[in-house]
């Protein structure tokens, strides 16, 4: 075992990741790396479930609302400088704490980036093209076909996502999960999976509950004033999107947010099949005291480090 460790907190998203990451933060006496790629950006507050001031400066968190949306960031910019990051953090520290929503972003800091083929341009412009003309779930009936295993997992509601796949899945020939995983970058720290878990039910509950505390907190607002950027792939997500096509005159404004909460329990589902896939976390009730939650992790990393090498 390497002498540093990551301490990587996952889960579905408002299962309470961001209080655990605090805690451990505190009991270890370290720092917060972010992976969750919606709160790079500092116009996105209230729909991101940024944490609040009072969590920010209960332990230093690192790449929240660093970005603007009018800036490309791409998951390859942020495992690289997530790495340079954890290099420094590990001058001082022994542990340092990763929290994340977004596996892909999880997984390009533990194991580095995948290696894709090369796509002509051309294909993404027509996937684009079929994205204006025939609609997002044209490119998902697609991608169902072509790789039926990727897209149990993948943001469906994400355009940018689907159409990564979709150009991967067309120039090479395969589905893209199978260039998913091929080989582990070496990492001077071991990784140590936190999750948290909770009946569906009770994830559902607080989904519900977390959207209607959006819009009290001025979700609509925030996303008026983005509304001029509402292309822009940072945009194309839960909480945004939804609000847009009200806005558009689509649909009323309780039907959005009725859509913004059926959307992210989905999206919930799907970072629960994505983690479900990982043998090695460590899972703990949601509502476990915050005793209890340190000494089963402290329990783990003990027997990490007197693991077999």
């Amino acid at each position: 075992m390497n002498n540093k460790v990551l301490l990587t907190v996952v889960g579905p998203t408002a299962i309470g990741k961001t209080a655990l990451g605090i805690l451990l933060a505190k009991h270890f006496g370290t720092e917060i790396i972010s992976a969750d790629s919606r709160q790079f950006f500092k116009e996105m507050a209230i729909g991101t479930a940024v944490p609040s001031k009072q969590e920010l400066e209960a332990a230093t968190h690192h790449f929240i609302q660093h970005k603007s949306i009018l800036e490309p960031y791409s998951v390859g910019d942020f495992e690289k400088e997530a790495i340079q990051l954890l290099d420094d953090l590990f001058q001082k520290y022994d542990t340092a704490i990763m929290v994340g929503g977004s596996g892909l972003y999880v997984d390009a800091v533990v194991n580095g980036l995948d290696d894709f083929p090369d796509v002509e341009p051309v294909i993404r412009d027509n996937l684009n093209k079929r994205l204006e003309t025939e609609g997002l779930e044209s490119l998902q009936d697609e991608l169902r076909v072509r790789d039926p295993h990727y897209h149990k997992i993948v943001d469906l509601d994400n355009p940018h996502r689907l159409i990564r796949a979709l150009e991967v899945c067309i120039a090479s020939g395969r589905p893209y999960s199978s260039f998913l995983n091929q080989k582990k970058a070496e990492r001077p720290f071991d990784t140590l999976y936190i999750g948290l878990d909770a009946p569906r039910e009770v994830i559902y509950e607080r989904i519900n509950l977390r959207v209607d505390l959006m819009m009290e907190a001025g979700l609509l607002e925030e996303v008026k004033k983005l509304y001029p950027h509402r292309n822009l792939n940072a945009l194309q997500t839960v909480g945004y999107k939804e609000l847009f096509e009200y806005i558009d005159g689509l649909f009323p404004l309780e039907h959005a947010v009725s859509e913004i909460k059926k959307n992210t329990r989905r999206f919930a589902k799907r970072q629960l099949t994505w983690l479900r896939k990982n043998d090695s976390i460590l899972w703990i009730p949601y509502n476990l005291e915050p005793d209890k939650m340190i000494e089963l992790v402290t329990d783990r990393l003990k027997s990490l480090q007197h693991a077999p090498q």
